[in-house]
């Protein structure tokens, strides 16, 4: 690009050798023998130069939070599934301190260790990958397993799973070198049975073959812009070692395998059956390599996600603290949302108690939560916000159940004084 252009005069005028603006254009322009930068692109790149420099910070050992401090910070957005957290800190502070331990260049190679979360949907397996990632400033993103297939078969490749952690890092590779995927639904592509099939299964068992390498570790050719390869395209190369994998998934039924095993082997002579019925989690609790086998996982993915921990179903207690405790509380959101329409929400204590009876009814964990919370405050969302005269709205149980109008506090000016008027909406 030309470092110089034309005034309406026809005189020579600096030109930004980066953005192509003239010198009029912009408030400064640096000039240099070969190059010319403006304020604006001196701007962005110190932008980018402090955003690198944060990331790469970000790995110092020293300054690495330790297990307790990374369970500590978990505990502020997930509620329960205190084994889970542990097993999660130990493996985190494990991993990046294996890639600090690489670059010190000690004889000893320790082994990546991927992480395998299993538990019924709305548990927090996603919520758990996603806190930690913020909470370390690492590049970080999600895939979906179910939409994954082969290279070469309809459907998205593996690899681009890691042009989206590469969009995720603004395509700084050493930062999307050292992120974190979350693969959600790594369950549905099971093989139908742990026996061999002779039909080619391109998005269950091809899929899982074609995660090995990522996992364990490669040098991946990727587009920049995902899709599909082909000869004359730019690739970038993206290391996957020191990449963290945690995949999750419901596994519905894995645990009437284990409980099959375990009174298998509770059977023959001098045996002592199991006298009383074990719970979901206390089964998957008791999981073992050859179960996910069985489950229909290849032996070579297992062996390459060496942690796996069980999550529990969310209780009632556990939901109620959901809605009021985490920092991103849902409550905390709406109360938020509708506080900058200068109007008070409030919950009664039957209405958070009816919103968790309903939420456990329908059986999909703390996602249910939110489109209760939804549905019971969307009339007042739509009809509230610019009438100045309302002050507080509070929710009751009948308004949760579809048998009642939030009551709706309201100013009202009479011979100049404020008096509150309390009426349901409706």
């Amino acid at each position: 690009m030309t470092t110089k252009g034309h005034d309406n005069l026809g005189l020579e005028t600096p030109r930004c050798s980066f953005c192509g603006r003239t010198s009029d254009q912009v408030q400064i322009m640096i000039t240099g023998p070969e190059v010319n930068i403006c304020d604006e692109c001196v701007e962005a790149s110190g932008r980018i130069i402090q955003r690198n420099l944060s990331q790469r910070k970000s790995f110092n050992l020293k300054q690495f939070p330790n297990p307790r401090e990374i369970k500590t910070r978990l505990d502020e957005y997930v509620i329960g599934q205190n084994e889970a957290k542990r097993a999660l800190s130990v493996a985190v502070y494990n991993h990046y301190k294996r890639i600090t331990q690489e670059s010190a260049g000690t004889d000893v190679e320790i082994e990546k260790s991927n992480i395998m979360l299993v538990g019924p949907t709305g548990t927090g397996k996603t919520l758990l990958a996603q806190t930690l990632a913020r909470f370390l400033q690492v590049p970080f993103t999600i895939a979906d397993a179910t939409v994954l297939t082969e290279a070469g078969y309809v459907g998205e490749d593996v690899e681009n799973i890691l042009v989206r952690l590469l969009r995720a890092a603004n395509y700084d590779v050493p930062a999307a070198e050292m992120g974190i995927i979350y693969i959600d639904e790594i369950d549905k592509i099971a093989r139908r049975d742990a026996n061999t099939s002779i039909t080619r299964d391109v998005s269950g068992e091809g899929v899982q073959q074609a995660m090995l390498k990522l996992l364990e570790g490669t040098i991946a050719a990727v587009p920049p812009e995902g899709g599909r390869k082909h000869p004359e395209q730019k690739l970038i190369n993206i290391n996957t070692r020191n990449i963290l994998f945690i995949v999750g998934g419901s596994f519905d039924g894995l645990e009437k395998i284990i409980e099959h095993r375990l009174s298998s082997s509770s059977m023959g002579f001098g045996a002592t059956p199991e006298k009383q019925e074990q719970s979901r989690f206390e089964l998957l609790q008791k999981i073992e390599y050859y179960d996910l086998i069985r489950y229909g996982l290849i032996p070579e993915l297992i062996g390459r996600l060496p942690v796996i921990t069980a999550l529990d179903e969310l209780t009632e207690d556990a939901l109620r603290d959901i809605l009021l405790n985490p920092r991103n509380a849902l409550t905390r959101q709406f109360i938020e949302l509708l506080k900058l329409d200068g109007i008070e929400l409030s919950f009664t204590d039957k209405a958070l108690t009816a919103i968790v009876k309903l939420a456990k009814k329908r059986k999909t964990g703390a996602r249910a939560l939110r489109s209760i919370m939804e549905a019971t405050l969307r009339d007042s969302m739509f009809e509230l916000p610019g009438d100045k005269s309302v002050k507080r709205v509070t929710i009751d149980h009948k308004v949760v159940e579809g048998k009642g109008k939030p009551l709706v506090e309201r100013r009202q000016q009479s011979g100049g004084k404020t008096r509150q008027l309390k009426k349901r909406t409706g």
